[in-house]
């Protein structure tokens, strides 16, 4: 059982005590010894009530140390002072502030094994590092509703898109900042029933969409890039025949092609919702694959090579849409040419068309009974699709 010294404690009786006890040295100053060690402790009154505190191990704090805690501590009761509130606010006080753009940078860090590819992290880091500058220095902790609209109010009208993704990027720093401890209440930089209440509402012709060449025109556009030579053109040929996102079939091997069963499937490394997708290759696809196959092909060689090694850069087929006189058109705008085409002119179903741009419909388990079913009929929509941009019949 724990016993007491009823006459203050000595430097030497310190360093030798083993017996296991509570010892006390007066004023409220305690040594408590354990098989596992010795350690001071400071016991009070406050407003009537007992209160403990410890004040550290004997190797730490020495006696004339201790002593004066407790002395500290004792005065601050008298006069009504809780020093455990005082002893942790002095303890949150020394900890190292830690900024929003450390914290940020950190996060990014962490979650980078995420990222479909290294372009990703870095648009990470260099969307936060340029238009939320202004939130770096301050404590995340600090960060509010002011210091976000700061940042956005600047991009909001003129840089739609670039401040949706800063917004969402700071809204999920903030909510990771939140998780760790940090921070504590609502997110600042939530966009719905929050900061879209306070930013200018956008007009429909301030969101900017990838400019598209009207469906009526494909055909025409698509006899004048037939007849050049360069691998790009047979490049952005592929692409718009399959309504491929640019990097898909820049990117593709020969690996990826089974020209017997006209299927391209392309791995989820390399799509943009992380699932496998297989495109149905109606003729003419088909027939541009075979035009650049060379005899000495490998499996792991890109099918559409840049001069210089390597798949072709998106900058190539921009540069060969401005030659052919059509600057203000994009690649991926062809997606969007051939979604009008289907949606005005076609009697094919709005999940075959969100199939074949590789949208993403319903569950993981729904998408997989649909990619099955839907796999003839989508051949069906592509076979159309490129007798549309031919002029002519299905193939």
């Amino acid at each position: 059982m724990a016993t007491r010294a009823r006459s203050k404690l000595n430097v030497k009786q310190v360093a030798s005590l083993s017996r296991p006890g509570i010892y006390s040295d007066g004023a409220g100053l305690y040594l408590r010894v354990r098989s596992s060690g010795r350690s001071w402790f400071y016991i009070g009154r406050l407003n009537g009530k007992r209160i403990e505190l410890g004040l550290g191990s004997v190797f730490d704090v020495s006696l004339a140390q201790a002593r004066e805690k407790a002395s500290t501590f004792r005065a601050m009761t008298l006069q009504g002072i809780d020093p455990r509130a005082v002893r942790d606010e002095a303890a949150q006080q020394a900890q190292p502030v830690i900024t929003f753009g450390k914290f940020a940078m950190q996060f990014i860090d962490d979650i980078e094994d995420g990222f479909r590819n290294p372009k990703h992290r870095q648009q990470w880091r260099n969307t936060l590092e340029t238009y939320a500058v202004t939130l770096f220095d301050l404590p995340v902790t600090d960060v509010d509703t002011e210091h976000v609209l700061a940042a956005l109010q600047p991009i909001w009208l003129t840089k739609p898109e670039t401040a949706s993704r800063v917004r969402g990027r700071i809204e999920r720093v903030l909510d990771a900042a939140k998780a760790k401890g940090l921070r504590t209440g609502e997110n600042p930089a939530r966009g719905r029933g929050h900061l879209y209440l306070l930013l200018p509402a956008r007009s429909k012709a301030e969101v900017k969409h990838h400019a598209a060449l009207p469906f009526v025109e494909i055909a025409a556009f698509m006899a004048e890039l037939r007849t050049r030579p360069a691998l790009s053109a047979r490049a952005l040929e592929f692409t718009i025949l399959t309504t491929a996102r640019s990097g898909e079939a820049r990117g593709m091997t020969w690996s990826e092609v089974d020209l017997e069963a006209k299927i391209w499937t392309v791995p989820g490394s390399r799509m943009k919702a992380g699932e496998a997708h297989q495109v149905p290759l109606s003729g003419p696809a088909a027939a541009v694959l075979m035009a650049v196959a060379g005899p000495d092909d490998r499996p792991t060689d890109i099918v559409f090579p840049a001069p210089r090694g390597g798949h072709l850069s998106d900058m190539a087929l921009a540069q060969l849409l401005k030659r052919m006189g059509q600057p203000d058109i994009t690649v991926h705008g062809f997606r969007s040419t051939f979604r009008d085409w289907a949606g005005e002119t076609t009697q094919f179903a709005r999940e075959e068309v969100e199939l074949a741009l590789a949208h993403t419909i319903g569950s993981a388990t729904e998408r997989a009974y649909r990619r099955g079913r839907a796999l003839e009929k989508r051949r069906d929509l592509m076979a159309a699709w490129s007798a549309y941009c031919s002029g002519g019949l299905p193939d």
